[in-house]
């Protein structure tokens, strides 16, 4: 039977994860220390996911560099609202964890997730090292050793140079036909992801089965301050930053703004996918007056780096692994970790999941333990659908700012 026919596959990935996380509560007081052997589960969907993202991210910004086409005035004026909006998230998120800590509430717990947590502890990121992860030193090493910085240098690269070959008569056929197989390596890559995402449920139980069982119900106070700092993060950038924007320098009606936005968030909140919800999305914004151009800017091409949701949440995570972890961030690590959310975020717009798969990668680079990452996949349903509303008044409003009309 195809798995799209699955009797399963029709129940929401949302229903079927938090079934499973009741179940791993009830399993996990039962099974006690026996429970270990079921957080293999979740290592194993995160290692599959990680393996997965690397070569996502390549593919994604290779294609976006050869398949667009911006007018260079409207491109520079999208750029300038993408990265006001980006950094206003990105600070946001890594302020809050900054202020409020939240990652010292599950720092027992993570203590004792990898048998090497003290040389966590004990060990200060290397800013310069970090740094020169942008250098690629090999074509093959930054796939296998995910580091997500080195990836996006050689996507730029190779997208930039296959763009030129396909503009010079000689190669321009041998150019295209590359181009034609990177699409379509994309949505195998894509499919297979897809695959593993349907795993993530059998992880979530048996994460908290394991957790449970070895520490009672003890994580449930650090994931709900996680999630809660998570969702308040979202909820401030979205009521002030935006709204802000909206008022003083659009000029336009919040009741009017909101009630054309209704539809877009409510359908997001049920797709849990702003690529998903981008018909309705650009329906809302000819509802709001905004030019085809603008929309199409913002919300089509915008869509592939413009994730304010999704920066905002790698920010306040990242700082949380850390905290958890006994890792203390200077500024300049900080601003290095900003980066690379940035870069990591470019590469995953529109996949299921996408903030999560991106956090893998930046916790990666940055020399963060990923051993937490299951323990957080448990929760991470409730702020994916949070992350994916963001995301789409995110694209909203880079429409809207691009459009400039009053």
């Amino acid at each position: 039977m195809p798995l799209a026919k699955l009797p399963l596959s029709r129940v929401p990935l949302s229903t079927q994860i938090l079934v499973a996380m009741l179940v791993g509560l009830v399993a996990g007081p039962l099974l006690g220390t026996r429970a270990n052997a079921l957080g293999e589960l979740g290592t194993v969907v995160i290692q599959l996911i990680k393996a997965m993202a690397s070569p996502l991210v390549f593919l994604v910004i290779a294609s976006a560099i050869l398949t667009t086409e911006i007018e260079l005035r409207a491109g520079l004026r999208l750029l300038k609202w993408a990265a006001i909006n980006s950094t206003i998230a990105l600070a946001i998120g890594l302020s809050i964890s900054n202020l409020l800590e939240p990652g010292r509430y599950l720092r027992a717990i993570a203590s004792t997730a990898t048998d090497d947590a003290r040389a966590y502890a004990e060990r200060t990121i290397d800013f310069w090292s970090v740094l020169g992860n942008f250098v690629p030193t090999s074509i093959v090493s930054p796939f296998v050793e995910n580091r997500v910085l080195t990836i996006v240098v050689l996507a730029l690269l190779f997208g930039f140079g296959l763009r030129r070959a396909r503009a010079e008569q000689a190669t321009a056929a041998a150019a295209r036909s590359i181009e034609e197989a990177l699409a379509a390596l994309l949505r195998v890559v894509e499919v297979v992801l897809g695959w593993v995402i349907r795993f993530i449920p059998l992880a979530v139980f048996g994460v908290v089965a394991k957790s449970v069982g070895e520490h009672g119900f003890a994580p449930l106070e650090g994931l709900a301050v996680y999630v809660a700092v998570g969702l308040g993060g979202l909820a401030l950038h979205v009521l002030v930053t935006y709204q802000a924007w909206l008022v003083l320098v659009a000029k336009r009606s919040l009741r009017v703004f909101w009630r054309e936005a209704r539809e877009p968030v409510i359908y997001a909140l049920g797709s849990n996918s702003s690529l998903a919800t981008l018909p309705v999305t650009l329906c809302a914004l000819d509802r709001l007056g905004v030019s085809k151009q603008a929309s199409t800017l913002g919300a089509v091409v915008g869509t592939n780096f413009n994730n304010d949701g999704i920066l905002l949440y790698e920010g306040m995570a990242v700082l949380f692994v850390a905290q958890a972890t006994g890792i203390d961030f200077s500024l300049g690590e900080q601003v290095v970790a900003a980066a690379t959310c940035m870069v990591a975020a470019m590469g995953v717009a529109g996949v299921p999941e996408a903030g999560f798969i991106s956090l893998a990668l930046v916790l990666n680079t940055m020399g963060l333990p990923p051993e937490i990452l299951p323990l957080l996949l448990s929760v991470d349903w409730i702020i994916a659908r949070a992350r994916s509303v963001t995301n789409v008044l995110s694209d909203m409003m880079l429409s809207i700012l691009v459009d400039g009309r009053r």
